[in-house]
């Protein structure tokens, strides 16, 4: 193709990186927005400028991962445009629209390559409205960006590696947990081990930390059923109940939980970008449909990592060369097509693999869903606007709200400050288990811009580049 052709990045995490490094080797220079000031995603998040300490304390077995991606990214330089601290808001036809400091613009581009990663995947329990209760992501900035821990005596709930990873990082930083309490089963079904053989290493690492809790003295149970994080409104978090694989309750004295299931893929740019989804049943969650290079089904729109599969921070890296390679190619662009015929048949290859460890992992530490039909109603959903399991139950028996955007209406789930991130996919299957139909056929929340809040004067300022 004659001329440079614009190519925007979107997310400057294991997937972003890859993709803008792959770009710049095929001598594009791309635009990279990313909501962090700085590289690393959520994953590899870069600690502040002036902090000291080493990639081993912060990153641990992943060490060697998170510099290689840090000094990689440094090295791009001035041969990329990268615009920190900037979100992505907003998309019309070929323009992406952002806003850094309350300044909106708007970015034209012919390929737009959407690696927006994950958030924490969240089933509600009683009593995780108050103070002192944490995603498990959350948890894990405190430790990095802010070097601090989110209490004196931690307990983590969930499921999930993250769940140990998390854990393990608090230990390492001397901090005090009390326990890690584990949804999953202890025995792991036949299907879910052969998926996690994909990648035998990292299985192993993942029982390394299991092994290495217990091994210094922290209580590990696995198979517990939430039953209620106690506290009160004025003191917050005091404890966290659960029944075990006995069926006894457990009571853990505590001042701050971290809890998470796993994650959920970012796809509200996917959305806006008119992209097809369909439902995962392993996961049971829905994701964008992309084709095994990133392709979406919405012309010159490319996604990559966790924002359309769950697949790690290796699978991301992979999945955004992959993508931006591809790009490349549908555009014509000679020399990244050559890069694309020689390297997309190993980048597929290994996405393969990482894709049959996903599949092990989501059936190793399954999505909790029965949790949501034993939620009482009193139980707060939707923490933004203090929506309850009951007022839920009530829309499908009283108001025939057997679709999730229809309870949306009547309830204003998923309406408030998180856009349905931390409580879309419980109230789906609150919905579902309420009107007794499979959850996909009561959809899911609709993304509507913009996709985190503005402020009012945002608009005052709007410029196209």
């Amino acid at each position: 193709m004659n001329g440079q052709p614009r190519v925007i990045i979107v997310g400057a995490g294991p997937a972003g990186v890859r993709a803008a490094q792959a770009l710049v080797q095929a001598g594009v220079r791309p635009i990279v927005v990313d909501e962090g000031r700085r590289d690393g995603g959520q994953v590899y998040r870069r600690q502040p400028e002036g902090f000291k300490r080493p990639y081993a304390k912060l990153y641990g077995s992943e060490a060697a991962k998170a510099h290689a991606l840090h000094r990689d990214f440094d090295a791009l330089g001035p041969q990329l445009d990268h615009r920190s601290e900037t979100l992505a808001w907003n998309l019309s036809a070929g323009e992406l629209h952002v806003v850094r400091n309350d300044q909106a613009s708007a970015l034209p581009f012919d390929a737009l390559i959407v690696c927006s990663g994950a958030t924490d995947r969240l089933m509600p329990v009683p009593g995780w409205q108050r103070a002192g209760c944490y995603s498990l992501g959350a948890a894990q900035i405190a430790l990095k960006a802010q070097a601090c821990a989110i209490g004196s005596r931690v307990v983590f709930l969930g499921s999930g590696p993250l769940l140990y990873l998390v854990a393990s990082q608090y230990l390492e930083a001397g901090a005090r947990i009390e326990a890690v309490l584990d949804t999953a089963p202890a025995r792991k079904r036949w299907a879910a081990l052969r998926g996690l053989l994909a990648r035998p290493r990292l299985a192993l690492r993942g029982l390394g930390l299991i092994a290495g809790l217990r091994r210094r003295g922290v209580t590990v149970l696995q198979g517990v059923t939430p039953l209620r994080i106690d506290g009160d409104d004025v003191r917050g978090v005091e404890g966290v109940a659960v029944r075990d694989a006995q069926g006894r309750e457990q009571r853990f004295e505590c001042d701050a939980v971290g809890i998470g299931w796993h994650l959920r893929a970012e796809t509200q740019l996917a959305d806006l970008a008119r992209c097809e989804f369909q439902f995962e049943p392993v996961s049971r969650q829905w994701l964008p449909r992309i084709d095994a290079d990133g392709r979406s089904s919405t012309p010159g729109v490319y996604l990559a990592g966790d924002g359309a599969r769950i697949l790690g921070a290796d699978g991301a890296e992979a999945a955004g060369r992959l993508a931006a390679l591809a790009a490349l190619a549908d555009l014509g662009h000679a020399r990244g097509r050559a890069l694309y015929e020689a390297e997309a048949a190993p980048l597929r290859s290994t996405l393969d693999r990482m894709e049959r460890f996903r599949q092990g992992l989501a059936m190793a530490f399954p999505w909790p869903h029965e949790q949501a039909a034993t939620l009482p109603d009193d139980a707060i959903v939707c923490r933004c606007e203090a929506v309850t399991a009951g007022e839920l139950r009530r829309c499908v028996s009283e108001l025939d709200s057997r679709e999730l955007n229809r309870a949306k209406a009547f309830s204003r789930v998923g309406m408030g400050r998180c856009q349905g991130r931390y409580c879309g996919h419980a109230s789906a299957e609150i919905v579902a288990w309420a009107c007794g139909q499979p959850v996909e056929l009561v959809g899911r929340l609709r993304t509507q811009a913009p996709v985190k809040p503005l402020m009012m004067n945002t608009r005052e300022a709007v410029s196209h580049e």
